[in-house]
């Protein structure tokens, strides 16, 4: 049994447009979220551990999102990740995005999906955001319909992405979620096990953007295939953390595509989705300099995020799985998170 409660959370500031940000708190027997009407940003996810202590084990501020922050809980789009040099063409047009990640447009540019207000609807076991997206807005061509639903059933929250648009046009949505299954705010994720169902990843020039190559995982510090401890496995390869794109298994279905373990408190995470990519990124950007919740501080690898998408800068490398969304097709992708403890 989930129950839904909507609250008020703050108020943008006029500069931002003005407009009341609210609160949608999910609860069941063993995991508890709480999600923003701005950004669909998830501000608070409490599990159990073995003992049956809940914890939050998000990253995120106690007051409203409106500071520079690196996307902590929010929706991104309408493309995740980095396109090169913000630039792509389409039936003849090209097309320039705002640069936000030196020389790349990343997760949407200056005002991406995660900086905006969206319209709720409360379900009996979630909640649903929509917005429109205008032709034009960031670069990007088409009016895009977008729907945004999470649900929270026992252990497992589900966030459903569904859009439509009036123009071709580049889409990959994903949530942005930092996580520590020791609780927020703890020190680093290096006690963390690992491990990513893929046979290949996506090599990266020196501003992340993918090379084009396809690179297989064996034998390198890139085989997550088996779990593994993640402050030894970053040392044995001399690897200052992960923000890269790991290929998954193609097709529509859901499938289990990573699990993290944190021994410690007996807290496991697993992702399933229908996405064809899980960028694995281990805040190798935090520095200590954001205050959080609870006066918390971040540095470097206190968090972990696996944002499922499709594979990035995918407009521009034709043999990456197709990122484009056609008039009269609809764009639908489930990602799932289950918790346990064990």
């Amino acid at each position: 049994m989930t129950t839904v409660r909507r609250e008020a959370f703050g108020r943008m500031p006029p500069e931002e447009g003005g407009g009341e940000v609210e609160k949608f708190v999910l609860q069941s027997d063993s995991v508890r979220v709480e999600i923003l009407s701005f950004g669909c940003i998830i501000t608070t996810l409490e599990t159990k551990d073995r003992d049956g202590q809940f914890s939050d084990v998000v990253l995120g501020f106690d007051t409203l999102y409106t500071r520079k922050h690196p996307f902590f809980g929010a929706v991104v789009g309408r493309v995740a990740n980095r396109i090169a040099n913000g630039r792509f063409t389409l039936n003849g047009k090209e097309y320039q995005l705002f640069l936000n990640n030196g020389p790349n447009s990343l997760h949407g540019g200056a005002k991406g999906f995660d900086k905006v207000l969206w319209s709720p609807q409360v379900l009996p076991n979630g909640v649903r955001f929509f917005r429109l997206s205008p032709d034009g807005e960031e670069g990007y061509p088409g009016d895009l319909k977008v729907w945004v639903t999470y649900t929270l059933s026992g252990r497992e929250l589900a966030i459903n992405y569904q859009a439509q648009t009036s123009k071709t046009t580049p889409i990959s949505l994903t949530n942005h979620s930092y996580f520590n299954l020791a609780g927020q705010g703890s020190r680093d994720v290096y006690d963390h096990e690992i491990s990513i169902e893929a046979d290949s990843y996506l090599p990266v020039d020196d501003t992340k953007i993918p090379t084009g190559e396809v690179a297989a995982v064996q034998g390198t510090g890139f085989d997550l295939r088996q779990p593994v401890e993640l402050g030894k496995h970053l040392q044995k390869f001399h690897l200052d953390g992960f923000d890269h794109n790991f290929c998954l298994h193609q097709g529509q279905d859901r499938r289990l595509v990573a699990r993290v373990f944190h021994p410690p408190t007996g807290r496991t995470m697993e992702v399933h989705t229908t996405q064809p990519g899980i960028q694995f990124y281990t805040g190798n950007n935090l520095d200590g300099s954001l205050k959080g919740k609870g006066a918390a501080t971040y540095p470097k690898h206190s968090a972990f995020c696996l944002e499922t998408q499709n594979w990035p800068d995918a407009i521009n490398k034709p043999h990456f799985p197709n990122v484009l969304l056609q008039p009269g097709e609809e764009y639908n992708h489930t990602t799932w998170f289950v918790f346990n403890t064990a």
